[in-house]
């Protein structure tokens, strides 16, 4: 960055996420979406394979084909076999620390 752009974004900058219950609404919003979208992605990632057909039918089935047809909540759990998860977008985003995993 150039020496004459400063940082602009301090926490002062975000209080207008708590100035109104209508604007932090649409903005948790924007983060479930990322969470689903994480979650999701996290089943490819899970096939090993992240074009795998088989989780892009599932995907495709319960998700793209129900429209309206069912509760949106009950549709990914018929896709994800659970209720979504935050972790994989606390991934994603770089805030969750890897496991140790102990192969001895």
């Amino acid at each position: 960055m150039p020496r004459g752009i400063v940082m602009r974004h301090r926490p002062a900058h975000f209080l207008h996420l708590f100035a109104s219950s209508g604007y932090a609404a649409a903005y948790y919003v924007y983060l479930w979406a990322e969470v689903l979208d994480a979650d999701a992605f996290d089943s490819f990632l899970e096939s090993g394979d992240v074009f795998d057909a088989t989780t892009a039918a599932r995907l495709r089935q319960y998700i793209y084909s129900s429209g309206n047809s069912r509760e949106p909540s009950e549709a990914y759990r018929m896709f994800k076999g659970r209720e979504p998860t935050v972790e994989p977008m606390l991934k994603k985003k770089g805030l969750l620390a890897p496991v140790a995993v102990d192969v001895a």
